[in-house]
């Protein structure tokens, strides 16, 4: 089921068309000098396997939508096809505008480093210049809530701290395209409301915000828009309160 709204290339955000991802997975591989002397005539079994296949989507700017599916589903590698982290084995994924990613906790950070030497290095492979990181580097600390720990190794941080410092970094890179991944689950509850609350903020200036989230309840708050993506197949595309719905109904019909 896909939602029906007449696109043109002016209003897309991201485009994904006729995209399959195949992974080759190897078993049995020796990994030491023993195991290929020993194991030399024993040739590893490699393995081709589909996670994503003949994906179609296409998100306008400014929606909201959430990827919904059980672990395992491929809406993770999704969206790191949608950052161009790995690439389609078919097919094509086009993005229009300025995108920034939360897909991993603390990615790109350098653990002998400072939180503020870290905000310099992350904000600047998102393109800002130094005297832009100057202006908005008291904006990035106070939303973290940081301040007493700025200036100490990140190898300190736990993973609610790392979490923070990446999420305040990602907002304040002026995107157009925000794709955050299970992130928001790390961290307190007063924090995972705060950061809530600014994807709120962004939604109403007009960014488009793709998430990947295993709270419904946040997906029908935050989201317009749901694309439940299940054994690596656009199960269904719609409005995210029908399509919730509808994936609570079916995970439990398998529970029963």
């Amino acid at each position: 089921m896909k939602l029906n709204q007449l696109k043109d290339n002016h209003n897309l955000a991201i485009q994904v068309k006729n995209m399959t991802k195949k992974f080759k997975i190897y078993s049995d591989k020796p990994s030491t000098l023993k195991e290929r002397l020993v194991f030399w005539n024993n040739n590893s079994k490699k393995e081709i396997r589909t996670v994503l296949n003949n994906i179609n989507i296409e998100i306008l700017k400014g929606e909201t939508v959430a990827l919904i599916g059980t672990n395992g589903s491929g809406k993770s590698t999704l969206l790191k096809l949608m950052t161009k982290i790995i690439y389609p084995s078919i097919g094509s994924v086009t993005t229009y505008g300025k995108l920034t990613s939360l897909l991993e906790l603390g990615a790109g950070f350098h653990p002998d480093f400072t939180g503020r030497e870290n905000i310099y290095f992350n904000a600047s492979i998102f393109g800002l210049t130094k005297s832009e990181i100057d202006a908005r580097i008291q904006d990035i600390i106070s939303f973290s809530e940081l301040e007493q720990f700025i200036d100490n190794p990140v190898r300190t941080y736990s993973s609610g701290m790392y979490m923070r410092l990446a999420f305040s970094v990602a907002i304040n890179v002026d995107a157009e395209i925000l794709l955050i991944d299970e992130i928001l689950a790390v961290g307190d509850q007063h924090f995972q409301d705060k950061c809530f609350q600014k994807l709120y903020e962004l939604k109403k200036s007009g960014k488009t915000i793709i998430i990947v989230t295993h709270s419904l309840d946040s997906v029908r708050n935050l989201c317009d828009r749901a694309i439940w993506v299940q054994d690596g197949n656009l199960f269904m595309d719609g409005e995210a309160t029908s399509v919730i719905q509808a994936y609570i109904d079916e995970v439990n019909r398998v529970k029963s």
